[in-house]
């Protein structure tokens, strides 16, 4: 087999070809260099949270109080200034324009600051989810437990078992006593000897 995929090989090989006019191959062992892009790269991270910012300042009164007082410098000054100052005459269409454009740009980022929100809310959900999966498994052993123990203590001897029972060995040691006429708990001995009398010498 071997020398039949050699002679293949030199077969496929042109004569007296070099090293430079061989066909590259890419090589496994290197990366691949950058290809060029025509379309711009941006951060996806970083651009949902530039839209997230810009969806809270357009719904603040902040944005309705400067979006306002633009407007209302715009239809002032191109209504009072003189003839040559004025860069756009009624009915305002350039202003039409721009509002426009800005509602344009305003409904994606605010509609892409909702999914980011929308998937923090379903990531926050899963971890509560989880959570509560816990808390349950966990209430659940601890129910199991205090069953079990309150079953071996249903066999444990109280304290009161213990003194009934005693009473009951104390009563029977008392009758056999009085039947047999001896004395369960006879008098002790002074612990004292009696004093001898003393020889005077």
């Amino acid at each position: 087999m071997a020398p039949e995929r050699e002679a293949g090989t030199r077969e496929r090989t042109p004569v007296g070809a070099t090293a430079a006019t061989r066909p590259r191959t890419p090589r496994l062992d290197q990366p691949r260099p950058p290809r060029r892009r025509i379309v711009p790269e941006w951060d996806p991270e970083a651009f949902g949270r530039l839209s997230e910012k810009i969806a809270r300042f357009l719904g603040t009164g902040r944005f309705l109080v400067w979006m306002t007082v633009v407007i209302n410098v715009w239809v002032l000054w191109n209504i009072f200034a003189p003839g040559v100052l004025r860069f756009d005459q009624y009915p305002f269409i350039f202003l039409t324009l721009m509002l426009s454009l800005q509602a344009s740009y305003a409904a994606p980022l605010i509609l892409l600051a909702q999914n980011r929100q929308d998937d923090r809310d379903r990531v926050n959900l899963e971890q509560d989810r989880k959570q509560n999966e816990r808390s349950i498994a966990d209430t659940e052993y601890l129910t199991r437990e205090i069953a079990t123990l309150r079953t071996g203590l249903g066999e444990v001897a109280t304290r009161d078992w213990i003194r009934s029972e005693l009473q009951d060995v104390i009563k029977e040691v008392e009758e056999r006593r009085l039947r047999n006429g001896h004395v369960l708990f006879p008098a002790k001995h002074s612990e004292h000897p009696p004093e001898r009398d003393v020889e005077d010498h």
